[in-house]
């Protein structure tokens, strides 16, 4: 029957008890305002049920850690407190000590449990199954041949806590991408049409009609040299090239909306209730 502190059994047991930390509780006499010392600890089984509390029994004896079975023990999370059921000074002073190196084993456990099957003065009934002196084997031993040492339904006037699960929703974010928008330049061939003129000279012979008639020697000049001078022009293409804002774009981040459902196995406590043919009255406070 392995043996572990609540932390190493759940290291998010806070979350799961949903309720005070039971480590620096006080710890109490039953029915009184006689503080004995502080609770250290909880020791579960590989059930996770609880079996012992480490306490520190500073108040009686100083620098002592002692396990206390759940069953001598009644928890008021209300008040805080842990209450102590049929344990005196002189009980607490021949318990083992428990110390961090202590091995939880069955050997242990034993001498632990022999310390409590001794009849208290406060409580002088029979404590557990092996109170007659017969002590069962590793093998065959179970905690409920010591019911009233670590059944906590045994004793009455019990509060139980019942527990459940629940879901939990957080988001966290995260680097899902990186988009980089940088700007390259391509190249192209652009033709364009450009209508050009030419000046040219153009020598017309026509037939006069006066064409073979005879002049006088004073009409006729005849000499040598240039006669007319003409200039001709022509056009040529003048390509420039010219940079013109052809668009914007514009680069912004939009958040799209999803609902992402998950699921997981969550339990919940339920309360059986034997009665074995016994009417009870089943009472609620909740509206």
């Amino acid at each position: 029957m392995p043996l572990q502190k609540i932390s190493e059994f759940d290291a998010d047991y806070l979350n799961t008890l949903e309720g005070n930390d039971i480590k620096g509780m006080g710890v109490y006499v039953q029915g009184t305002d006689e503080k004995i010392g502080t609770v250290n600890d909880a020791v579960l089984d590989d059930q996770g049920a609880f079996r012992y509390l480490i306490v520190d029994i500073g108040f009686w004896i100083f620098g002592k850690k002692i396990l206390l079975p759940v069953g001598k023990s009644r928890i008021d999370s209300t008040a805080n407190r842990v209450y102590v059921v049929g344990i005196t000074r002189e009980q607490a002073e021949n318990l083992p000590e428990y110390q961090e190196h202590t091995t939880l084993d069955y050997d242990y456990e034993e001498q632990v449990r022999g310390g409590y099957r001794t009849p208290s003065v406060e409580s002088s009934a029979t404590l557990g199954a092996t109170a007659g002196g017969t002590t069962p084997s590793p093998d065959s031993y179970t905690y409920a041949d010591d019911a009233d040492l670590y059944d906590v339904s045994a004793h009455e006037d019990q509060t139980f806590k019942l527990y459940q699960e629940r879901l939990v929703a957080n988001k966290q974010r995260r680097k899902s991408g990186e988009v980089s928008i940088s700007k390259h330049v391509e190249t192209e061939t652009a033709r364009v049409a450009v209508p050009v003129e030419k000046e040219r000279v153009v020598i017309e012979r026509v037939t006069s009609q006066d064409t073979g008639k005879v002049v006088s020697a004073e009409a006729t000049d005849f000499s040598e040299g240039e006669v007319a001078h003409i200039n001709l022009y022509e056009e040529v293409p003048d390509i420039q090239k010219e940079a013109f804002l052809r668009e914007e774009v514009r680069v912004q981040k939009v958040v799209d909306k999803e609902t992402v459902e998950a699921q997981e196995t969550i339990r919940r406590e339920e309360l059986d209730v034997d009665t074995d043919g016994t009417r009870i009255e089943n009472k609620t406070d909740r509206g």
